[in-house]
């Protein structure tokens, strides 16, 4: 009797061990860290600060702040600025996004053939990436004014995130 309780323990012994190993090996490998996102907190710091600029100048925009994947995050149409500026905004916005470049660059670069054309893109200044660190996490897109006073706008949105 107690050889068969002894060989019943030895094999649920083992079939623990066992199992415990396999599902020590099926277990998942670490996963890296989640990339950085564009938190709403962030996103309204970009656009208070885009604003701001806007505002200093006396130009009348609309600036819109998107996350990673070309979501909207924040929106401002300043008083005066035209309804197609968040048209504008928005395409300017989502070429950043696709391109991961500003849209003056992408200009330059789809002139040259270096890079495919993103549909509906914009090839002029406005549009800028939202960095932190070397990542990727957002854009801004502003029309209103000219070209390059946008970019100046996304510029100093664009500038807060570290």
């Amino acid at each position: 009797m107690i050889r068969v309780i002894s060989a019943r323990l030895t094999v649920a012994l083992l079939a623990v061990v066992f199992f415990a190993t396999a599902a020590a090996a099926q277990a998942p490998a670490p996963q890296a860290p989640a990339p950085q996102a564009l938190t709403y907190e962030m996103a309204v710091q970009v656009i208070d600060a885009a604003e701001a600029e806007a505002r200093k100048n006396m130009w009348n925009v609309t600036i819109v702040v998107v996350d990673a994947a070309g979501v909207p995050v924040a929106l401002r149409r300043l008083t005066g600025a035209s309804p197609r500026s968040y048209d504008i905004a928005m395409r300017k916005a989502a070429t950043v996004i696709a391109s991961k470049l500003t849209t003056a660059e992408y200009g330059v670069q789809l002139k040259a053939k270096a890079v495919t054309e993103v549909p509906n893109g914009i090839t002029f200044a406005g549009g800028v990436p939202i960095m932190r660190g070397s990542e990727l996490i957002g854009a801004v897109g502003t029309s209103g004014v000219t070209a390059a006073q946008d970019e100046i706008i996304s510029k100093a949105g664009a500038a807060v995130v570290k």
